[in-house]
Parts: structure tokens; C-alpha cells; sequence
């Protein structure tokens, strides 16, 4: 803050888990108090008399409240740098120089308060976010030589087998290997529902343990567990730019240097036509009044404060950019598969031909599917509950189905036209109107009946659908299924704008028209709708827990199932977007009522100072409320815990106080991908990280080398900036 231009606000960047716990432990508060403290010891020896004394105190309320700012400002100034807390100082000197002893002293008095509230501020937004690692407990049981040892989270190795009993919380990312349990992932996902897991299901950091004993092979050491790169994402995403905040710092930067001109000039003209004393007093009363403080604060610190508290709540906004994007949002289209289905498909009918029983058909199309991996596939054998006698010479059908041997009978599984329904035409014409995936078992020329398999709706869908109309979004369901079973989910869902049959590339074409000029958001699984995600102006990842690409690509990634975190994350970057605005106009207003009336002489400098610096205040405590988010009935929000953490994790970039120059990319957050990379799964998709262009014109920042300069990613696309062609899109049928 005391920079609004390229210079670091504090001294101090410490972690925020190791910054002031308390109010009265922010070095810039002590040194408020200290000063309010000598300066009224001053005016107390002033009324008695005492005048040396008095001066020698308020001279050294002076420096102890202006030593907060000025070192900042001198060592800005030795590298060309002149910001906010720059005005501060020479004003400061010249209140000083003028004899003004006691409105210097409230100047930095005032200045240091907001810094420090300032200061705090962000410190307790990073805490609760840090507070999820916390989550992660001291200890972990491992299995080494057949005993079990207690370990620290970080000196857990890859390939660890660790030992969860119930009741405890997992210590790093694995995978189940022995025992089956309910894992309860309110913390990370905010769903309140436990998840039922056995061996080969993965289990997350901070997941607890609600059922059986369980074996976990562990597949993340602590530090790179979804726990902790949840944390270093969102912290990374606190410090990046929206327009928002670009339009503060574009008023912020030329305004500093401008406010010193016109300080000049109210001091020289003035000067020629009368009392130079007096016209170099209102100077300085001009310094303060129009020096960008608020301006420089507005968005940031509602941008830590937002998206601290929807992490809180399961859901990743990657950055500042995004939260404003998210707020402008009027139309969301949802993928169907995956997001409005739970991607499961059920065997929901049966329909048999005279003699024939369910059993016998299931027991047939189990043989024919006993090797398939299809989706379908894996309905029809949960269904089968007898033991399954895969059939022989089973051979697949592009586009049709499956023919195969059993027991010497011929039996063919497909869809109808390609096997005749016979006298079950009727009933299979039903199903399928009814939105179900219809196949046809045969045996021996004579159809045995007809199975009926549907990707079922999420029961919180619709709800879901109704929320975000009531704040005004209208919804589209975009899917490559077929139109009799997407207009059926769709009506059940409560969707009326329905498009089917569409490839990838259809999607991410479409989405300009339903836009219709409006901000618009698509909703899918974060790699197979990655064209569309990539498109529209906010991409978000559905149920993106643990997986690499979705929460690396999308703008916004929803690490739980629950559909309803949609409409709430939806309201919450509305909310924070209004505070934006809120701030950004009273911090201009102020600004503009101050200049006229400092220039004029109606207000002297300890009132201007008071005034300039309570509205600070004022921005700040509005800024915070960013961070308050209520929870939809059947979702929760993270613990609020304040327990020790017992795992490292890279710090973020701190550059709340630059309002010009991004921060620079840490080396830990290039090495960011290793994990995926190393899996075998690409993460620099070419359509969801645009490929910079070479800079065609300055970054307009004087004080920062270009190599700093971050290239663009897919959350740090420009408003309205979109990304088409069907060559970017190939590749993804």
C-alpha cells in the first residue's frame, strides 16, 4: 500500500503462518501506538509549559511513526521508484520543516494504522487459508519391515504402505490397498456426504477415515499432496491481476507522479501571487489528499479475501482475473456426462420376451460383455449377480455391437436396427424416449428382450439449474448424446436450452452464440470439454479433486461433485465483484472532494490526513467482507482450525503492494506440473494455455525488466479474449 507503484509495501514477507498473530503484534501498529503515545506526552508538556521538551517528544513521534514507510520510500527512490508512500514522506518533511510538528506526527501515525490493519488484513486471510494444512496431522503410521512406525508427515517416502485406523486423517495422497471404508471429504471437496472407497480408489490428504482399518500406499510425499498444492495454487492465485485491478493500477501509476506535479504547481503559482508559506502548506495538504492509498488497495485485498474463503468452501478461483470474470457471468453451459450425470451408468429396466427371465438376460449379455471395457460394459456386469461365463469368439461390431459363442448357442448384444426388437419395439421405444440407452440381446436369431442403461441424474441437479436462475443465469446443457436421451435428462434437470449430438469442437463453437454478447461459463470435466473450457470466458472443472490438468487448466475448478457449489461460487465472485466496484468509486471520490478542498485552504493537513486515512480504513474493513461466504444447506466449509502445520509448502509470490508489476514466477511453481508430467499426462494443452504472442507495444510499466513478465495462461486471459479454429481444436473427438 505505501507504494502503489512497483515497491514492496512491508519489509517483512514472512509466510503467513508466521506473520502477526494478533492485532498489537504488527510492527506498524507498535510503532502507531508508540508514537500516539509520545506525541500526547508532547502536548501534555506543551500545556505545561514545557516547550523543548514538548518539540524534542513530537519530533520523536515524528520518526517512530514515519518508520514505517519512509526507509521503504528512500530505498524506492535510490532505484527510481515513486509511489504512495513516497507522497507520505515529503509530506511528511515539509509539515515537519514548516514547524507543523503535530500533524506531521498524526500524519505517520495515521498512515502506519492503515499500513498495519493493511498488513493484518492479508496475514489472517493467508492464515485460514494455510489453516487447511493444518488438517494434515503431526504423525503417521507406516508399515516398514512388518512393524508399525510413527513418522512425520514430511518423512514420508513414495511407496510407503501407511496405516489408517478410524477416526484418523490421511497424511498425503494414496491409494487403498487394503480394507475397505467411508472417507469423509468435507474439508477438501465441502460435501458433507462420506464416500464409500476400497482397494484401487484413491484417497487425499486430510481425508478422515470413518469405517474399517485401511492400507494406503502412498503416492505424493506431504509437501506435494493435493492438500498442500491446493494451498500453493490458491495462494499464487491471490497475487494475479484482474481488470479490476488493472484499472486501479492504471489510475494508481500515473497518478502518483501527477499528484507531485500538481503539489508543485499549487506551491509555485501560488507562491508568485501571495504568502509562499501558505501556498506550500496547502502543497502538502494536496500531497495527502490525493495520494491513491485506497485506490492502490481496493481490489487486492478483495481479491486475497475472495478467494481465501471460496477455497474454503471447495472451490479453486485461479486468480483475480477469474473472480471478475466469474461475477460477469449470465450464462453457464453445463456438459451432461460428468456434470449433471454422476458418469455412472445404471441398468434402470429390463424388458423380457415371453418365456425368457431377467436372469437369463443378463446372464447372456454378461458373457458377451464379461471383457469390454465400455461404459455400458460395466452397468450390465454390476447388474448380473450370478458368477459370469465369459462367452467365446467375441467379436465387436463398430458401431452396432457384439457377437459371440455360449454354449454353443449364437448370441448377438446391440443396439436396435441392428438387432429387430420384435414384438419388444414398443416397450424399447418407450425406454428410449424415456432417456435410456437401449440394447437388444439375442439368442439364436430370436430376441431374449431388451436392457435399458442410464448415466443417472444428480439428485442435486435441479436444484442446482433453479439457483442459478434465481440469480439470473439462463443454462444450456451441451452434449454428445444422442437427442431423445439429452432432451429427456435435460427436462428433468429443469433445462430448456438443449444441444446434442456435438463433437468437442461443437461445443467450443457454439458457446459465442449462446453467449448472444454475454459473459458465459462452461461447466464439464476438465479434459475431455477442454476446447469449451478453454473458449469461454470462465472454464470450470467439475469434481477436479486429484486431477492435475483440470485444476492446472481451468479458471475455476470445483474439487467436490456436488452441483451446488455452481450457484454458490457464482454469488460469492458476484459479491466480491460489487466490493470491487464499491471500493474502486469511494476510493476516487475521496480523492476528488479532498484535492479541491486542500488546494482552497477549506481543510488543513491534520484534517485532510484524518479523513484520507479513515476512508483507507473504511476500504480495508469493506475489502474483508470478501472473505465471509455462506454455505448452501447440504454443503460445508473447511474447518476453521488453528492447530500447528505439520507440512512444507512453497510459499507464494507476495506482491500485493506492486500495482503494476506481476509477480515473478517462482521456480517451485514451474516445477509445478512434475507430478502430472511424470504420470504421463500432458498438461500444456495448446488450446487451454493460449501460446503468448511477441509484445507488440510496451508492458507500460517503467519499473519493471520484461523478462518478469509472466506469459499469459489460461487464467490470465484478457475480458472477452477467446480462442477458436478447428486446428486448435483437433484432437479432441
Amino acid at each position: 500500500m505505501s507504494d502503489a507503484c512497483c515497491g514492496p509495501t512491508h519489509a517483512d514477507t514472512a509466510e503467513p503462518d508466521h506473520g502477526p498473530a494478533r492485532l498489537w503484534h504488527v510492527r506498524e501498529l507498535q510503532c502507531a501506538a508508540t508514537a500516539a503515545v509520545l506525541l500526547a506526552a508532547g502536548w501534555v508538556l506543551g500545556r505545561a509549559g514545557i516547550g523543548p521538551a514538548a518539540t524534542a517528544l513530537e519530533l520523536v513521534a515524528v520518526v517512530v511513526a514515519a518508520s514505517t514507510f519512509a526507509p521503504g520510500a528512500l530505498r524506492n527512490l535510490r532505484h527510481r521508484r515513486v509511489g504512495v508512500g513516497t507522497l507520505m514522506t515529503i509530506a511528511a518533511v515539509g509539515a515537519v520543516a514548516l514547524g507543523q510538528y503535530p500533524e506531521a506526527a498524526m500524519l505517520g501515525i495515521l498512515f502506519s494504522i492503515a499500513e498495519g490493519l493493511e498488513h493484518y488484513a492479508v496475514t489472517r486471510t493467508r492464515r485460514g487459508l494455510r489453516a487447511l494444512l493444518s488438517l494434515v496431522p503431526p504423525t503417521a503410521t507406516v508399515l516398514r519391515d512388518g512393524r508399525e512406525t510413527m513418522v512425520a508427515p514430511d518423512d514420508l517416502a513414495l511407496g510407503d504402505r501407511m496405516l489408517l485406523r478410524p477416526g484418523e486423517r490421511a497424511a498425503t495422497d494414496g491409494v487403498i490397498r487394503v480394507g475397505r471404508t467411508s472417507l469423509d471429504l468435507s474439508a477438501i471437496t465441502g460435501e458433507s456426504v462420506p464416500v464409500e472407497a476400497g482397494p484401487g480408489d484413491e484417497l487425499y490428504a486430510g481425508a478422515i477415515n470413518g469405517g474399517g482399518a485401511i492400507e494406503v500406499e502412498v503416492t505424493a510425499v506431504a509437501a506435494d499432496s493435493s492438500l498442500a498444492r491446493i494451498v500453493h495454487i490458491v495462494e499464487e492465485a491471490q497475487d494475479r491481476k484482474g481488470a479490476g485491478q488493472r484499472l486501479a493500477d492504471t489510475i494508481a501509476k500515473p497518478l502518483v507522479p501527477a499528484i507531485m506535479i500538481l503539489a508543485a504547481l499549487v506551491a509555485g503559482i501560488g507562491s508568485v501571487f501571495g504568502d509562499p508559506m501558505l501556498w506550500i502548506e496547502r502543497a502538502l495538504v494536496v500531497l495527502v489528499a490525493a495520494s491513491p492509498c485506497a485506490l492502490a488497495i481496493s481490489v487486492p485485498l478483495t481479491v486475497v479475501a475472495a478467494i481465501g474463503a471460496s477455497s474454503r468452501h471447495g472451490a479453486l478461483i485461479k486468480g483475480g482475473a477469474a473472480l471478475e470474470e466469474l461475477g460477469r457471468i449470465r450464462v453457464v453451459a453445463l456438459d451432461k456426462t460428468g456434470t449433471l450425470t454422476r458418469n455412472t451408468p445404471q441398468v434402470v429396466a429390463i424388458v423380457t420376451a415371453s418365456g425368457t427371465s431377467e436372469a437369463e438376460i443378463l446372464s447372456a449379455a454378461a458373457a458377451l460383455e464379461a471383457r469390454s471395457e465400455h461404459p455400458l460394459a460395466a452397468a450390465i456386469l454390476a447388474a448380473a449377480t450370478l458368477p459370469v461365463t465369459p462367452a467365446s469368439d467375441v467379436t465387436a461390431v463398430p458401431g452396432h455391437g457384439l457377437t459371440g459363442t455360449l454354449d454353443g448357442s449364437a448370441l448377438r448384444l446391440g443396439k436396435p436396427g441392428w438387432i429387430d426388437a420384435g414384438a419388444l419395439a414398443a416397450d424399447v421405444a418407450g425406454l428410449q424416449e424415456a432417456g435410456a440407452t437401449v440394447v437388444i440381446v439375442e439368442r439364436d436369431g430370436s430376441a431374449l428382450g431388451a436392457i435399458a442403461v442410464r448415466d443417472e441424474l444428480r439428485p442435486e441437479a435441479p436444484e442446482a439449474v433453479d439457483r442459478l436462475r434465481h440469480l439470473g443465469v439462463d443454462v444450456a446443457m451441451l452434449t454428445g448424446d444422442n437427442q431423445r436421451t439429452a432432451h429427456a435428462l435435460a427436462a428433468d434437470a429443469g433445462i430448456i436450452t438443449v444441444h446434442a449430438e456435438l463433437l468437442p469442437e461443437d461445443k467450443a463453437n457454439l458457446l459465442p452464440v449462446l453467449a448472444d454478447g454475454r459473459r458465459v461459463a462452461m461447466v464439464g470435466d476438465g479434459i475431455n470439454d477442454a476446447p469449451a473450457l478453454a473458449t469461454a470466458d470462465v472454464g470450470i472443472a467439475m469434481g477436479a479433486m486429484g486431477t492435475d490438468v483440470a485444476i492446472e487448466t481451468a479458471d475455476v475448478a470445483l474439487m467436490g461433485e456436488d452441483l451446488r457449489h455452481l450457484p454458490q461460487v457464482l454469488a460469492h465472485a458476484r459479491r466480491a465483484r460489487r466490493i470491487m466496484v464499491q471500493n474502486i468509486g469511494f476510493s476516487l471520490a475521496i480523492i476528488t472532494v479532498l484535492i479541491p478542498l486542500a488546494a482552497t485552504g477549506v481543510l488543513g493537513l491534520a484534517t485532510v490526513v484524518f479523513i484520507h486515512e479513515f476512508a483507507e480504513v473504511l476500504v480495508i474493513a469493506n475489502a474483508i467482507r470478501a472473505a465471509r461466504s455462506s454455505t448452501l444447506p447440504g454443503l460445508t466449509s473447511a474447518p476453521a482450525t488453528a492447530g500447528p502445520v505439520h507440512v512444507s509448502v512453497a510459499p507464494a509470490v507476495h506482491a500485493l503492494s506492486d500495482a503494476c508489476c506481476p509477480p515473478a514466477q517462482p521456480a517451485s511453481s514451474r516445477s509445478a506440473n512434475s507430478r502430472s508430467e511424470a504420470a504421463g499426462v500432458v498438461t500444456d494443452l495448446p488450446i487451454a494455455m493460449p501460446r503468448p504472442q511477441a509484445p507488440t507495444e510496451s508492458n507500460g510499466c517503467d519499473c519493471c525488466p520484461e523478462e518478469e513478465l509472466s506469459p499469459p495462461s489460461a487464467a490470465h486471459r484478457k475480458p472477452g479474449e477467446r480462442i477458436s479454429g478447428p486446428s486448435q481444436l483437433s484432437g479432441f473427438r
